[in-house]
């Protein structure tokens, strides 16, 4: 079972990582096309970089969402990591619990058949 979830945990951290690496290619393409696009417009130099400083801020919203989004993604995988080490953790007991409850039972018995044996 924890190979299974080693895995899912690995796919899924993959799969943020390619998502933030298509998320940066197609921010940094915008932020190129707009500048490129606002030094060939032609309006004034005020009107131009007025242009470039609202562009710049909407990108920078942009950004900040998309890390926030992230942070949830983060604090998702968090939460799903410690939920699972917290159920393998009672299985673990479970188990040690049980094997604990066989060795007891076996060392009974043995005492009972060398008990039998003596007399």
């Amino acid at each position: 079972m924890f190979p299974e979830s080693k895995v899912s945990l690995f796919k899924q951290e993959d799969v943020m990582s390619n998502n933030g690496k298509i998320f940066l290619g197609i921010v940094t393409a915008a932020a190129a096309g707009a500048v490129i696009g606002l030094l060939f417009a032609p309006d004034k130099g005020e009107d131009t970089r007025g242009k470039m400083k609202k562009q710049v801020g909407d990108l920078a919203d942009e950004v900040l969402k998309a890390i926030q989004k992230g942070k949830i993604s983060l604090e998702d995988l968090k939460s799903q990591a410690v939920s699972k080490a917290g159920d393998l953790k009672d299985k673990a007991r479970s188990k040690f619990e049980d094997l604990q409850d066989q060795a007891d039972e076996a060392k009974q018995t043995a005492k009972q058949k060398v008990n039998e044996q003596l007399g």
